[in-house]
Parts: structure tokens; C-alpha cells; sequence
């Protein structure tokens, strides 16, 4: 496991400060958040972005996320096709390694609109590899198709790419009706990412992602997560993603040093230590 940092738990602060000052929390593993990214290029080049993670010794291993690609009867399809082309441009030349594509089919798919969904995911994975990168689908709870761990799993098995793999959100996992048996889903081939959250004081029905907090402070079951994942060996990337409106008034270095903490507390109490799985 590699401990990463999402850009979106400080998502007021610019581009080039939260790097550095993750940088200066100890973090050396960046998830882009796409959004942020696009307007710092709105007015730099790709080479200032490579230039920052060389200065901060920084790499950027993920980015997220692109949605809008499976709803079959989504507004908007074809922008976010165009978009999709474009977000794996830049992955290729910031040799981003995987690209979160959520599953947010939100309308209940008719019996006629599977074979386009699975097109379109064949598709995502095509083209993805087109660009050398990896594409880690992730399930939302709200979905209403690929709202579970499970029927995630079956998906990716089910299209069987190279570059298809599942991203494993704690919130999305906690949250939408997956279950702690649902990891056994989990292997080291088909699991390209993983997020962590958590969420207290707060029934599930009425989570929402405002509502996440650091990993360790809540009741999701990150400890059966973290066992599981030292069971199958996963070696990819593991992040922090909050989006806690609260949470972004916190500077991003003091943030960066105290979810830098929380994550290693929350390693100890899974009993995992540095020298089992986790390299920085």
C-alpha cells in the first residue's frame, strides 16, 4: 500500500500551495483532483505542473474523476466522452497511472439499455489504454445500477480489460448496501485504488459527502479494509478523500500533517506497520 493525499480535502486552496504544502506534511503521493487541475492549466503548461512535482518531489499516481460515461440516458453523454479524451491526454503526459471513472448510472437501466452500458465500459477501458492508464471504476452509493462493491466487481470481471479495475470508496462502501463479506471481491489484480473516509453522529441514509472526516474518527469498518488489503497484498496507491466544507477552512499544510498522522494511527490500529505494507 502507498499512502496518497486527494487535492480535494483542500479544495479552496490554489493548485501549486497545496502541493507544496502536502509536500511539507510528509505525503509524496498526490490524487489530482481533476477540476482543480484544469484551471491551474487554464493559465500554466503542462511542464509547470511536472516542474512542481519535481520541486516538492511529488508523483501523481490518480486522478479523479470522470463521470458521466455509462448513464445511458444521461444529459450531457457526448461532452463527457469529449472530456473523458481529454482528461487521458493529460494523464499520458503527467504519467497519471489510473483515472477514477465513477458509476453513476442515477436512472434504472431497462433491459435494452445493458448491452450499451457495457459497450460504453468496454469503450472507457479501449480507450484508456490508448493513453497507458489505468481506470479504477468506482461505485456510488445512490447508483442505481453499480451501487455495491459486488455488482462492481462482476462489471470489471465481466468486460475482463487489462486497464479495468475497481476503485474502493470507504464512504460509497459504507454507506450503499455493500458489506464487509463484499471485500472477498477484492484482489490484487482487480483493485487499482483505494479511498478512505470516515463518517460519525450521522445515520447512513443521511450521509452525505460533506459528511466525511478523517480515517479512524468514525464507525465505518476501515479496519476489516486495511486487514483485507494486507491479505491480498495490495501494492497500489491508498488516499485520504474528504469533502468536508468544514474541513477546507483548515490550512493544507496543517491539514496535511494531521491527516499524515491519522493515517498512520490508523495503520497502527489495524496492526499494520511500516515495514509490513506500507511504502512511501
Amino acid at each position: 500500500m502507498l499512502p496518497a493525499i486527494s487535492q480535494v480535502c483542500s479544495l479552496p486552496s490554489p493548485f501549486e500551495k497545496d502541493l507544496a504544502d502536502y509536500a511539507a506534511g510528509n505525503w509524496q503521493h498526490i490524487e489530482l483532483w481533476f477540476t482543480k487541475l484544469e484551471i491551474y492549466l487554464q493559465s500554466h503548461s503542462i511542464s509547470a505542473v511536472q516542474e512542481l512535482a519535481s520541486q516538492n518531489q511529488l508523483t501523481f499516481p490518480v486522478a479523479s474523476f470522470q463521470g458521466g460515461l455509462l448513464n445511458p440516458h444521461g444529459q450531457g453523454r457526448e461532452l463527457a466522452w469529449e472530456l473523458f479524451n481529454q482528461r487521458l491526454q493529460i494523464c499520458q503526459q503527467l504519467e497519471i497511472g489510473t483515472l477514477v471513472v465513477a458509476c453513476d448510472i442515477l436512472d434504472t437501466p431497462g433491459e435494452s439499455d445493458w448491452p450499451l452500458i457495457m459497450d460504453s465500459l468496454k469503450q472507457v477501458a479501449d480507450q484508456a489504454a490508448q493513453a497507458d492508464t489505468r481506470v479504477a471504476l468506482e461505485f456510488q452509493a445512490e447508483a442505481k445500477l453499480g451501487n455495491n462493491l459486488q455488482t462492481t466487481a462482476s462489471l470489471v470481471a465481466e468486460i475482463n480489460h487489462p486497464f479495468l479495475g475497481i476503485c474502493l470508496d470507504a464512504f460509497h462502501f459504507y454507506v450503499g448496501p455493500s458489506n464487509t463479506e463484499d471485500l472477498a471481491c477484492l484482489t490484487s489484480d482487480n483493485l487499482f485504488h483505494v479511498q478512505l473516509c470516515d463518517l460519525a453522529d450521522c445515520p447512513r441514509e443521511l450521509a452525505k459527502d460533506g459528511n466525511r472526516i478523517l480515517p479512524g474518527e468514525g464507525d465505518i469498518p476501515l479496519k476489516a479494509i486495511l486487514t483485507h488489503l494486507s491479505r491480498i497484498n495490495y501494492q497500489r496507491h491508498i488516499s485520504i478523500e474528504l469533502m468536508n466544507p468544514q474541513l477546507w477552512q483548515v490550512p493544507a499544510l496543517q491539514f496535511g500533517q494531521t491527516s499524515w498522522s491519522a493515517f498512520n494511527s490508523l495503520l497502527q490500529q489495524a496492526g499494520i506497520t511500516d515495514g509490513d505494507s506500507i511504502s512511501t
